[in-house]
């Protein structure tokens, strides 16, 4: 039977695909992203044991509500790459039950979404966190290469994707690192938005009660002006960004 490590589950509405949708986080990730969220999904370890029945249970009590509101079932984190097996099988119960379905990655463990997992998949929230390499290692600890790989992957497959972006000022929000960015968005097919996420503190309190020191307190949220910079330069590219 099998299980996975999650962290938690919620019901939200136009953020993690489109419509009303059951979230289910998962725990553990491979990146340590400065500006990440969510410190309390890093560790495996720290979420509890479900089988996918278990969770299938619970989508249940939801999925009359969920259909009536045009929206499905998203698997997010944490990375839900990292645990492919348990996240294929979520996914593909979700499609027989008819809901619609979403994967939402980094990408960098790409690789380990079989061709199965992701026909099981109708959308693909793929963050693409920076272009330049060394930006990239800067704010997550990892390569962007493998994130550049699954996207022409899924663009090869036609499989519909939201692409997602973190606009942190003094850190991603370089010309030319957004420029990269929207001119490989602009190669792949099946691109259906792209968001631009102005970079909030609203984990701050996470790490106080973790105890661990929160990178980026002293960095500002963006202001307007570089946001409508940064959006533009995806429209100059073709790339309308919200």
């Amino acid at each position: 039977m099998t299980t996975g490590s999650v962290h938690s589950w919620d019901i939200a509405t136009a953020v993690d695909g489109p419509g009303t949708r059951f979230v289910l986080f998962l725990s553990g990730c491979p990146l340590r992203c400065l500006y990440c969220h969510n410190p309390d999904t890093w560790h495996m370890r720290d979420g509890h044991r479900m089988t996918v029945d278990e969770v299938m249970d619970e989508v249940a009590k939801y999925q009359r509500f969920i259909e009536v509101a045009g929206g499905g079932l998203t698997i997010s984190g944490g990375e839900p790459l990292l645990q492919p097996d348990f996240t294929a099988e979520v996914l593909h119960r979700a499609k027989q039950l008819g809901l619609h379905t979403a994967l939402d990655t980094s990408g960098f463990l790409g690789v380990r979404a079989s061709d199965e997992l992701l026909a099981d998949t109708d959308l693909v929230l793929l963050d693409i966190k920076s272009w330049d390499p060394v930006t990239y290692r800067h704010v997550t600890g990892g390569e962007v290469t493998p994130t550049l790989e699954f996207a022409r992957r899924l663009s090869a497959l036609r499989k519909p994707m939201w692409i997602r972006f973190v606009l942190v000022p003094g850190h991603t929000d370089a010309e030319d690192n957004v420029a990269g960015i929207a001119s490989f968005v602009s190669t792949l097919d099946a691109v259906e938005r792209v968001e631009v996420l102005p970079f909030h503190k609203l984990g701050a309190p996470k790490y106080a009660a973790l105890g661990i020191p929160f990178p980026l307190e002293n960095v500002p949220t963006p202001d307007a002006e570089l946001v409508r910079r940064v959006r533009g330069q995806f429209a100059d590219r073709g790339v309308p960004a919200h």
